[in-house]
């Protein structure tokens, strides 16, 4: 198959050469260091770029130190040089601070596959110094742009079940394999290496647990309960696996009406597959108990990463009130707000819009997101 092309693919090349550190965060196995190498490709002569790998030892104890005069052999020639893993350094933020200050004419590109350290640690010393992005796995609109429209929409029922991990996309076939193996292997590494997790096997059961939940409403108490720990553990592991990009959680939307739930959360995941590999579920959609969730969890999570791969900054809820009136979906960009409700049988797309909603919430637009019209949302 030949290499898709990944829509930050442009606005990364834009920022060459600008002056500033490239920060490029997400999962494991996205294809950050592949969008990185495919950019710089064409470099000429190639041994001006140079590619460091924070997964091996050598390079951590190197980066580990902080002296420009002991970086500067290491940095030779180069014009452009990419740390991957980046969040495996510690204080990985004055070490790039001191690089970026001390060679002004490298184009620095940088790696992590979470924000547990490398966020944290970074936008103190990097202030003013760094263009920050994230990249996921693909998106509806990427696949489109390299088959076509109709080809994809065909696919939709494979994408709902196996997502949209590259590995899983490249290898028909494969995704049951290559999905296990990506969640027993290093879907949430980073969260144990780096914080106390006293008993991996706990969060273990909370993905399961919050993967069973999908698309409802979240209990941190009840959750503790089952899992027989206590409500503010269950936030912190909740809160290592968003920073891992495991997960993700919309608040509840409220403006003070009445009977709106106003601290409720829901969560999801940024990806299908990874959620049916959790609980071991790959059977098709026509079998499904669940795939009103499923869909839901897919409408939402590539609409965040359509905004999030063309730089559209955007915050996201949900509606409720105690009287189990509800829509799916608002997103709100520059202020303007949006609303939506997800039916995945085509024969309820004449849905009608909450009443308390409407008559709250009037000037918000709702649209009934089917099968019909799904790609307009998730490409929008």
């Amino acid at each position: 198959m030949n290499e898709i092309k990944r829509d930050l693919q442009n606005i990364l090349k834009s920022k060459l050469g600008k002056g500033k550190v490239i920060i490029l965060i997400g999962p494991r196995q996205v294809g950050k260091t592949t969008l990185l190498k495919t950019m710089l490709s064409k470099i000429r002569p190639e041994n001006s770029v140079q590619y460091w790998n924070c997964d091996e030892g050598e390079v951590r104890a190197i980066l580990s130190q902080d002296s420009s005069a002991h970086f500067k052999s290491l940095v030779g020639n180069s014009k452009f040089i990419v740390i991957g893993e980046a969040q495996r350094i510690k204080n990985i933020g004055l070490t790039l601070k001191i690089l970026h200050d001390n060679f002004p004419d490298i184009q620095f590109a940088v790696t992590g596959s979470s924000s547990l350290d490398l966020s944290n640690t970074i936008n103190e010393p990097l202030t003013g110094r760094k263009f920050e992005y994230n990249l996921f796995p693909f998106s509806t609109n990427e696949l489109c742009n390299h088959t076509n429209l109709l080809d994809e929409i065909k696919q939709l029922e494979n994408r709902l079940v196996y997502g949209f991990y590259p590995d899983v996309v490249n290898n028909p076939g494969e995704e049951k394999e290559i999905l296990l193996n990506t969640v027993s292997s290093y879907l949430y590494k980073d969260a144990f290496e780096f914080q106390d997790v006293r008993k991996p096997a706990i969060i273990e059961k909370l993905l399961q647990a919050l993967a069973l939940q999908l698309g409802s409403e979240v209990s941190f108490n009840e959750l503790g309960n089952f899992l027989g720990i206590d409500s503010l553990t269950v936030q912190r592991y909740v809160d290592l696996l968003e920073k891992a990009y495991v997960i993700f959680h919309l608040h509840a939307y409220s403006r003070n009406v009445r009977n709106e739930l106003k601290k409720s959360i829901k969560i999801y995941f940024y990806d299908n597959g990874v959620r049916n590999a959790i609980i071991s579920n790959f059977s098709p959609c026509n079998l499904r108990s669940d795939i009103g969730s499923l869909w839901e969890n897919f409408l939402i999570s590539e609409r965040l990463k359509n905004n999030a791969f063309h730089n559209k900054k955007a915050k996201y809820y949900f509606w409720r009130t105690t009287q189990m009136q509800e829509v799916d979906f608002i997103e709100e960009i520059d202020g303007t707000f949006s609303a939506y409700e997800f039916k995945y049988n085509s024969n309820k797309a004449n849905a009608k819009c909450p009443l308390t909603f409407s008559k709250n919430y009037p000037e918000i637009p709702f649209t009934v997101v089917t099968k019909e019209n799904y790609t307009e949302f998730v490409m929008g």
